[in-house]
C-alpha cells in the first residue's frame, strides 16, 4: 500500500491505517528507536506512541513524505525517553554519536541562540546538499538515525575505519561551513 492510501485510511479514521503503517514502516521505526534507546521494550513503546501520535495528528496534517513524518515522531519520542532514562547515567551508543558532533555546535543556550536555531538548521540543510550522496547518507544515518559505524560500514560494504574517516572529514567540513556562515562554534 502506498503512502497516499495509508493517509487516506487515517483520514477515514480506519484502524487499519495503523496496521498498514506498521507493516510498511515498523522495522525502520523500531531501528531508529532502538539505536537511540538500546532497549527493545522502550523502543517498542516509542514506536507504539508514535503510531498514536500519527493517529492524533492525521488529520488535519497530511504528511508528505509519510516516512519522514513518522520517523521524526519516533526519533523525538525516543530522544525524550532517552533523556528520561539517562538523567543520571550515560548510554554509550547514543552519547558517542552526539559527542562526535559536539564541537560543531555552540554550547551556550542563550535566548539569541534559541532564536538563531532555525537559521542554523537551514545552514545545516544547505551544507548537507553540498555533500555527495554517499557522504550525505552516511552522515544522516549516523546522526539522525543513530546507526552504529559498524552498521553503516556493512551497509556500504566497507570498513568501519573508512566510515569513521568520512564522518570525521564531514564534521570538519560542517564546522568550517558553520563558521563561514557566522555560527559561533
Amino acid at each position: 500500500m502506498d503512502d497516499r492510501e495509508i493517509i487516506a485510511l487515517f483520514f477515514e479514521r480506519s484502524e487499519g491505517a495503523i496496521a498498514e503503517l506498521s507493516d510498511k514502516y515498523g522495522p525502520v521505526c523500531s531501528k531508529i528507536a532502538f539505536n537511540i534507546l538500546n532497549n527493545e521494550q522502550d523502543a517498542e513503546e516509542c514506536v507504539n506512541d508514535a503510531y498514536l501520535g500519527v493517529w492524533n495528528s492525521v488529520p488535519p496534517q497530511n504528511p508528505n513524505p509519510l516516512l519522514s513524518y513518522v520517523c521524526r515522531i519516533v526519533r523525538n519520542l525516543a530522544v525524550k525517553k532517552y533523556h528520561t532514562n539517562t538523567a543520571t547515567k550515560r548510554n554509550s551508543i547514543y552519547d558517542v554519536a552526539l559527542t562526535e558532533l559536539e564541537n560543531c555546535f555552540p554550547s551556550s543556550t542563550t535566548a539569541d541562540d534559541e532564536f538563531n536555531a532555525t537559521e542554523t538548521v537551514q545552514i545545516i540543510d544547505n551544507f548537507l546538499e553540498t555533500l555527495n550522496q554517499k557522504n550525505r547518507i552516511i552522515f544522516i544515518r549516523r546522526y539522525w538515525y543513530s546507526d552504529s559505524i559498524e552498521d553503516i560500514a556493512k551497509h556500504f560494504n566497507t570498513s568501519s575505519h573508512n566510515i569513521s574517516v568520512r564522518l570525521s572529514r564531514t564534521r570538519e567540513k560542517l564546522k568550517k561551513h558553520l563558521l563561514k556562515e557566522g555560527v559561533s562554534v
